[in-house]
């Protein structure tokens, strides 16, 4: 095991190289401070708009669409701006920035749901449900992100036993365009209810919203490497079957000695020793992320450094195997290691949705695909989400692998164009096995990959026209694929 096996030599060489990086990295980093130039965290689309308008208070976002419609001016909505489309802002725009209005309203133990406004952090969540020993039910892996961006793209997370976020909500209360606030729900002002949640901030703003909440539950892990070829068949036979499996997570290798063929899964078993619980329940805050973060630099810069991560992440999580976490803490994933602006490159997202029995074929095709292109994988991430269809926009027509990719790539015209064609070529393969790819990152797919991986976005384009239709609320991945 290589974690064992490591010298304090080498502990001082890995060190040394950090100091070096670093140095390097704050070099060739900047930070742009231009008046009114708006970006997300892949920053290649930055953009000038208006404004920029704090929502604090319901009255003064109702004021701003009020006054966005006597002077026809338009908005759009932003939480932390993961998405990397131009999905939260609008040349010329105002964009309202909802991570001020952040409050937790209640927290009701018995019904065990919580009543939170849209601006709030899947943190600021688990520390008010914590002490009620409640947990999220569907998030993303990391807790960084806010409630209304979440349900804007109707995330999905490890849990395999609740698929898309939408299945956890009950309901909330939507801005609309002309100023007024509903109340919307499967039953109430309904219509609303499968355009807003994966809509993408195009029907009005979320501004509160109740969603039920699981119990606070203490796994044991259990990690194992296996071939690609293995993967279906254990997550069928040992994971999905087995009613104590809770949640689950997998990375595939895009180290170029194993690529795309070597795998680890860890998955959270039910644990048997409940009295254990309060020793475990105390949230973790993030440590140590400067070492991840180094070793995830080198893989950005060379082929020997993908192999070394790999190696060393597969150890370590092999090595934690039996461990105990909380629900709570599983959901809590490690988000500063990720952060990176440097000048001249970039990291994206992209994800792709693959139906479980065409898994093992989706591979070797990517693979070969790939093996020619000259594409800087960093990472892929492996998780399940069950079939719904809640979302007129629903990424999940069937039980699907979600395969999320982390790319760097050069920020400058060629380098985008050459992502470009490489992405677009991912996204066929992933539709000729019966796939969907997600929609809040860069604008690299067609129009036409975009209506065959979603046959309802001519109904849902159309629906936005007939329920907004001065397109007050607007952003850049609209204009793209809306119009």
């Amino acid at each position: 095991m290589i974690v064992k096996t490591v010298t304090k030599k080498s502990i001082l060489i890995v060190l040394v190289l950090l100091l070096a990086y670093s140095s390097l990295f704050i070099y060739l980093t900047t930070e742009k401070n231009e008046d009114n130039i708006m970006t997300d965290v892949g920053r290649l689309m930055p953009t000038k708009i208006k404004q920029v308008v704090k929502g604090q208070e319901e009255n003064s976002l109702i004021d701003t669409v009020m006054d966005a419609n006597e002077q026809d001016l338009k908005l759009s909505i932003a939480g932390k701006r993961h998405s990397q489309g131009g999905h939260t802002y609008y040349p010329d725009g105002v964009v309202l920035d909802m991570t001020d209005y952040n409050k937790i309203l209640h927290v009701d133990p018995e019904r065990m749901t919580i009543h939170v406004q849209s601006g709030a952090t899947w943190d600021d969540v688990q520390r008010a449900v914590n002490p009620y020993g409640l947990a999220v039910k569907v998030m993303q892996s990391q807790n960084i992100f806010t409630i209304g961006g979440s349900l804007s793209v109707n995330v999905h997370g490890r849990d395999i036993r609740h698929g898309s976020l939408i299945e956890t909500v009950n309901w909330f209360r939507l801005l609309k365009p002309d100023g007024t606030v509903v109340k919307v729900s499967r039953t109430e002002n309904s219509e609303y209810f499968p355009l807003v949640i994966g809509g993408y901030g195009l029907f009005g703003v979320i501004l509160d919203v109740e969603l039920q909440l699981a119990e606070d539950e203490l796994y044991k892990t259990r990690t194992k490497e296996m071939s690609f070829k293995e993967y279906t068949g254990y997550f069928n036979n040992h994971v999905l079957a087995d009613e104590g499996v809770k949640m689950h997570l997998a990375r595939i290798s895009t180290a170029p000695d194993s690529f795309l063929k070597e795998m680890y899964v860890t998955d959270y078993m039910l644990s048997e020793t409940r009295e254990d619980y309060s020793s475990h329940s105390k949230l973790k805050e993030e440590r140590f992320t400067f070492l991840t973060k180094f070793l995830l630099g080198l893989s950005r810069d060379f082929d020997w450094g993908k192999n070394a991560f790999w190696k060393m992440q597969k150890s370590f999580f092999l090595h934690r195997s039996g461990n105990t976490v909380t629900r709570n803490n599983v959901m809590r994933s490690e988000s500063e290691f990720l952060e990176y602006e440097a000048k001249n490159d970039t990291d994206i997202l992209q994800e792709y949705f693959v139906p479980v029995d065409e898994y093992e074929a989706y591979i070797d095709d990517l693979r070969v695909y790939l093996e020619d292109r000259d594409l800087n994988l960093i990472n892929i991430t492996v998780r399940y989400v069950g079939r719904n269809n809640d979302a007129l926009m629903s990424f999940a027509k069937e039980d699907m692998f979600a395969l999320v990719l982390l790319i760097n790539q050069g920020m400058d015209e060629e380098d985008i164009s050459a992502t470009g064609e490489t992405v677009r070529g991912m996204i066929d393969i992933t539709l000729d096995h019966r796939g969907s790819y997600y929609l809040p990152y860069f604008e690299y797919p067609t129009k036409e990959q975009l209506k065959e991986a979603y046959p309802a976005s001519e109904m849902f384009f159309k629906e936005k026209r007939r329920l907004d239709p001065d397109e007050r609320f607007i952003n850049q991945f609209y204009e793209e694929y809306g119009l």
